[in-house]
C-alpha cells in the first residue's frame, strides 16, 4: 500500500512541522535562561586584584631604566663648507645675505651646463 500525495494541502504534517517548531522555540528559551543564571553567577565572582598590573609596570619600568640610551652622532662639516658658511654675499649697504640652499644647487647645475654646451661647441654639434 502505497500514499501517494493528494490535492489539497497534508493537515497532518503541517501539524508535524509546527509542532516541532514550538519545541525548538522551547529548548531555545530553556537554554537562553541557563546561560543568562550562568553569566550573572560569573559576574558576582571577586575581580581578580588590580595589584598585578602596577607589579608588572614597576618591572617594565626597572627594566626600561637599565637600557642604554643610544648614542647621538654628531656630523663634523667638512673645511669647505665652513669656510663657505663664514663668507656671505655682501649686499651695496654692507648687509650680509642669508645662503639659500636651491640657489647654490642651481648655479652649480648652471655651470655644469655650461661646461657640457661648450664641449658641444668644442665638437661643433651645435
Amino acid at each position: 500500500s502505497v500514499n501517494l500525495g493528494g490535492l489539497g494541502p497534508d493537515y497532518e504534517t503541517i501539524k508535524e512541522k509546527v509542532k516541532k517548531l514550538k519545541q525548538q522555540k522551547e529548548y531555545a528559551k530553556q537554554i537562553k535562561e541557563h546561560n543568562m543564571k550562568i553569566i550573572a553567577s560569573v559576574q558576582r565572582l571577586p575581580a581578580k586584584p588590580q595589584v598585578v598590573s602596577s607589579v608588572s609596570r614597576q618591572k617594565a619600568l626597572e627594566y626600561a631604566k637599565k637600557i642604554p640610551r643610544p648614542k647621538i652622532f654628531t656630523i663634523r662639516q667638512s673645511d669647505e663648507e665652513v669656510k663657505e658658511e663664514r663668507v656671505l654675499p655682501q649686499t651695496l649697504n654692507g648687509d650680509s645675505l642669508p645662503r639659500i640652499a636651491s640657489l647654490e644647487t642651481l648655479q652649480n647645475r648652471h655651470e655644469k651646463e655650461k661646461q657640457v654646451v661648450a664641449a658641444f661647441r668644442a665638437l661643433h654639434i651645435l
